[in-house]
C-alpha cells in the first residue's frame, strides 16, 4: 500500500524542536544493565551507549525523548526511547516497568520490535532525588507514524487505510492472544516503515490482563480521545465488567474514521477537545457522521467498532473476517 509520496514524507518527517546536547545526554552512560531476563532473537550486543550516535529527535514529551541513533559498530540504525525519571516520576517509573515487562515477551511482524532494554543503574528502591534513565533501542520505522502521514497529506485513501486497519487488527489479535490490552491505540502509535508495514507501538500504559478492573481515565491509561464509553464511564456502559480488549477495538474505529476525514472525527474541528467534551462526545454523542463518499464496507466496519455497547462490539476476530478488510 502506498500512504504518502516521498515529497510528502520528507515533510512529515521534517524536525523542528531543538536538540539536546549530545555530550551531556549520554555523558558517563558506561557498563550500563540490560533490563532483559535473557537475550531474544531479535536483542543486541549493547552495553555501552557509547557505541550509539545520536542523529536527531523524533519524537519528545511524557518525560521521555525518542531519538534516531546510529550504531557505530554495526551502522546499524535504531530509535533509542529514553524515559527519565525524577523525585516526581513515579509514574514513569512505573511506565518505564510496564512497557519492558511486555517488550520482553513479544514478538510479532506486527508490532514495533525491541531489541533491548537498557538502564544506567536505576532500581525500584534507589532515593528519588537520584533519579536515572532507562534505554529502549527499538526498531526505527522510516516513515514515522500514522499522526505524521496525516499532518502531510490529510486524508487517506480507503485501500490504504484498510491495509492499515488489517495489520493492526493482526497485531491486536496477537496481543489480546497473549493477554496484553494496549490501551492507546492511536495514531502517533502506529508507526510506517520503508516497506510502508504500519506496527503497534508504545506500549507504556498497557497492562497483562489478569481480571477485569475499573480504570480512570487520566494520562497513565492511555488519551482521553481514543477511549471507549465503557473506560470513560464504567458505571453506565458496564466497565466494570468488560474484558478490556473491546476498548482497543473502539480505539481502531476511532483512527480508521479519522484515516477517512482528515481530522478527530468524535468532535468538531471548532470544538475545543477538553475532558468533558470528550466525554459528552463518546459516551452521550449520536452516531459520528460516515463520509458521503465512503464505500458500504467502510461503513460498516466503523460501526461494528464504535458500538457504544462494548457487549455489542465487533471482536478483533470477527473484525479480521470482514469485507472492509479483506479488499
Amino acid at each position: 500500500m502506498t500512504l504518502v509520496r516521498e515529497r510528502r514524507h520528507q515533510q512529515a518527517l521534517r524536525l523542528s524542536l531543538p536538540s539536546p546536547n549530545p555530550a551531556a545526554e549520554f555523558r558517563g552512560r558506561t557498563n550500563l544493565r540490560a533490563l532483559l531476563p535473557s537475550p531474544g532473537p531479535h536483542s543486541l550486543a549493547i552495553g555501552n551507549l557509547s557505541d550509539i550516535e545520536k542523529m536527531a529527535i523524533l519524537a519528545h514529551g511524557g518525560g521521555g525523548t525518542v531519538y534516531k541513533v546510529l550504531d557505530k559498530k554495526t551502522s546499524a540504525t535504531y530509535a533509542l526511547k529514553v524515559l527519565r525519571f525524577n523525585q516526581n516520576a513515579a509514574s514513569i517509573r512505573q511506565q518505564a516497568a510496564r512497557e519492558a515487562e511486555i517488550l520482553t515477551r513479544v514478538d510479532s511482524q506486527y508490532v514495533i520490535r525491541c531489541h533491548a532494554v537498557i538502564d544506567n543503574g536505576f532500581t525500584a528502591d534507589m532515593a528519588p532525588e537520584r533519579g536515572g534513565d532507562v534505554f529502549f533501542v527499538m526498531e526505527y520505522m522510516e516513515r514515522g507514524s500514522l499522526h505524521d502521514m496525516l499532518r502531510a497529506c490529510e486524508r487517506l485513501p480507503e485501500e490504504v487505510i484498510s491495509g492499515m486497519a488489517r495489520r493492526v487488527l493482526e497485531g491486536l489479535h496477537y496481543l489480546h492472544g497473549m493477554q496484553i490490552v494496549h490501551r492507546d491505540i492511536k495514531p502517533s502509535n502506529l508507526l510506517v516503515n520503508e516497506k510502508e508495514e504500519v506496527k503497534i507501538a508504545d506500549f507504556g500504559v498497557s497492562h497483562v490482563q489478569v481480571a477485569a478492573t475499573r480504570e480512570a481515565c487520566d494520562s497513565n491509561m492511555g488519551t482521553c480521545a481514543y477511549m471507549s464509553p465503557e473506560r470513560f464511564d464504567p458505571e453506565r456502559w458496564g466497565g466494570d465488567n468488560a474484558n478490556g480488549f473491546a476498548g482497543d477495538v473502539w480505539s481502531l474505529g476511532v483512527v480508521v474514521l479519522e484515516c477517512h476525514v482528515g481530522h478527530f472525527p468524535l468532535i468538531s474541528p471548532e470544538q475545543n477537545p477538553d475532558w468533558v467534551t470528550l466525554m459528552c462526545a463518546i459516551c452521550f454523542g449520536e452516531r459520528p457522521e460516515m463520509p458521503e463518499m465512503a464505500s458500504p464496507e467502510f461503513r460498516s466496519f466503523v460501526r461494528r467498532c464504535l458500538e457504544k455497547d462494548w457487549r455489542k462490539r465487533g471482536t478483533v476476530a470477527e473484525l479480521l473476517g470482514h469485507p472492509f478488510v479483506n479488499i
